[in-house]
């Protein structure tokens, strides 16, 4: 038996060391530096025993390791941020037994590389199991991508803004007032609370309660309104349990409860999202204009273009499956991404007084003793509050890696003042981390200072004293570059800005000190957790729990 295990692991070896040497002699045409790896990340055992190795190498001091095993780490670009672009210079490549990564660095190219979309191909395959509620803008092909795409972003209108708005000030008061009864238990919690109800009420046209003994019901009192929210919050917190396992496996009934609520919940939602169809469709076809959900702008494209499940190539509109698919991956993007950038944001805040008092002179003269919370005056003047969301985003982007391939054929990339033959059917990675922390695009990169945003104004904006500042092109790319950029990059800005505005107005944050801990040791403490990250799916804080926010009253 255990002879049989020897021969096959010798073998895999074997195997594994011929093709890395095949893929390190195709890759040396591009004449680059390269990494030999002689694992790949994406190998699945290692995936799982990864974890547990780096358990052991972590506690070793990093030189006494081999280069290679900080790359065969599950999210490396979090703990390298941009040392090795420092180097290796602007373009640089691990080579694995399956595969050659081409990591790319310099701002031209990359942007570049996001221009051609026909060129450096995103792997839709590697989305597909995120078509879990049917076909959607991440999962089609590059045929299919600009019909999907067109739709999707036409929700995303003024309409829609001034809503979110509305309801992300009412969701911060509501979390103002829980914490001045209670105090805070779990930043990340409170702002995944804020996010989904910001999301549920976006798609269902019915507001959500924050953190009260109704926060599960709809203000109205509508079951299905309740039961909509329950539903959509049991399938984003599972969302990878979800991805893995069908539905109709975890509603077996042999497995554990917990399990079984899973696949209820996942059911519940499609069925909550067809009987929204069903009224919005019915609304549009008696000629009212509908609830002005998402939904609602959805439910006009499917009527634009009426299809079969045969004629999806040439359609001009959505399948009934493809708007229950991109309404879910509206829901699926835009939940955790805002719900942590808000938590990162809050906990740097609280660590830096300075920085809520410059906010501070911000909101006291743009809204004065306005309580209208008008969208249209307020949003366009609040610049710092935004400054501190690019800020945070380019520090903790949530999502690190955006990875394209090559096409069919081989592709030619000027990157600095060379230019370089990428061979056909390579992984092209965009460095995005690095090339938010790298020092020559960023004064003091590893500091985290919203103020390095905002500049006076000039020429026709100069009467309102300051405008931000627009980063050199390709060096910041929180909501991806180019075509394929994403199409919620104002709502999640609107909805940040709210949320922020509303309660750095009134109030101020402090951290809750530990026993006989000082104020530089809390803030130290701070920012070990801030910067003790896991990124499984989107970049998140291990264990937020570790620090607690006070919020006062701002005197």
């Amino acid at each position: 038996m255990w002879q049989y295990v020897f021969a096959a692991v010798v073998l895999y070896a074997g195997w594994s060391c011929v093709t890395l040497q095949i893929n390190h002699k195709r890759a040396s045409s591009m004449g680059i530096p390269l990494v030999r790896v002689p694992v790949d990340g994406l190998n699945v055992p290692w995936q799982v025993l990864g974890a547990l190795m780096f358990k052991i190498l972590d506690g070793l001091t990093s030189h006494t390791l081999p280069t290679f095993i900080h790359y065969t780490r599950r999210g490396w670009f979090w703990k390298d941020k941009a040392a090795s672009h420092l180097r290796y210079g602007p373009v640089w490549a691990t080579v694995t037994p399956k595969s050659t990564w081409v990591q790319l660095g310099d701002p031209d190219a990359v942007y570049e590389l996001f221009s051609r979309k026909q060129d450096f191909i995103r792997p839709h395959e590697n989305y597909k199991p995120l078509g879990l509620y049917g076909p959607n803008i991440l999962t089609v092909n590059a045929q299919q991508w600009p019909r999907h795409r067109k739709l999707v972003a036409s929700p995303f209108n003024e309409s829609i803004m001034k809503f979110v708005w509305k309801e992300s000030t009412r969701q911060a008061t509501q979390m103002i007032a829980s914490w001045a009864d209670l105090g805070t238990s779990s930043i990340a919690e409170d702002t995944r609370t804020v996010s989904l109800n910001v999301l549920a009420a976006t798609g269902f046209r019915k507001s959500f309660d924050f953190q009260s003994e109704s926060s599960h019901r709809a203000r109205t009192g509508t079951p299905a309104a309740s039961t909509y929210r329950d539903a959509l919050c049991k399938v984003l917190d599972n969302i990878i349990l979800l991805l893995i396992f069908p539905t109709r496996i975890l509603s077996l009934s042999f497995l554990p409860c917990s399990f079984k609520s899973i696949g209820e919940a996942a059911v519940d939602y499609r069925k909550h999202m067809e009987l929204m169809l069903q009224e919005e469709t019915a609304a549009v076809e008696r000629g009212e204009q509908g609830s002005g959900s998402l939904m609602t702008s959805f439910v006009k494209a499917l009527k634009a273009g009426e299809i079969a499940a045969s004629d999806l190539q040439t359609s001009r509109g959505l399948s009934v499956d493809e708007v229950i698919g991109n309404v879910f991956i509206i829901n699926f993007a835009g939940h955790d991404t805002t719900a942590n950038t808000l938590a990162f944001a809050l906990c740097l805040l609280a660590s830096e007084p300075e920085i809520q008092r410059w906010l501070a002179e911000e909101l006291d003269a743009v809204t004065k003793d306005d309580d209208s919370w008008d969208y249209e005056r307020l949003y366009p003047s609040l610049m710092r509050c935004r400054a501190i969301l690019y800020e945070t985003l380019r520090m903790y982007p949530p999502v690190m890696a955006l990875p394209k391939h090559t096409s069919s054929t081989p592709q030619r990339l000027q990157v600095g003042d060379r230019e370089i033959v990428i061979p056909a059917n390579v992984h092209v990675q965009p460095s995005l981390l690095a090339l938010h922390m790298h020092p020559k695009y960023w004064v003091q990169p590893e500091k985290w200072n919203p103020q390095r945003w905002i500049t006076r104004a000039s020429g026709d904006s100069a009467d309102q004293g300051e405008a931000l500042v627009k980063p050199r092109r390709g060096t910041y790319f929180p909501w991806s570059e180019g075509p394929m950029n994403c199409p919620g990059r104002k709502f999640s800005e609107v909805e940040f800005t709210a949320v922020i505005a509303c309660l750095m107005r009134t109030h101020r944050l402090s951290i809750v000190k530990e026993l006989g801990e000082s104020e530089q040791q809390s803030q130290q403490r701070t920012y070990k957790v801030v910067n003790d990250c896991d990124d499984q799916m989107l970049l998140k804080m291990r264990a937020p729990e570790r620090v607690r926010l006070r919020c006062e009253q701002r005197i």
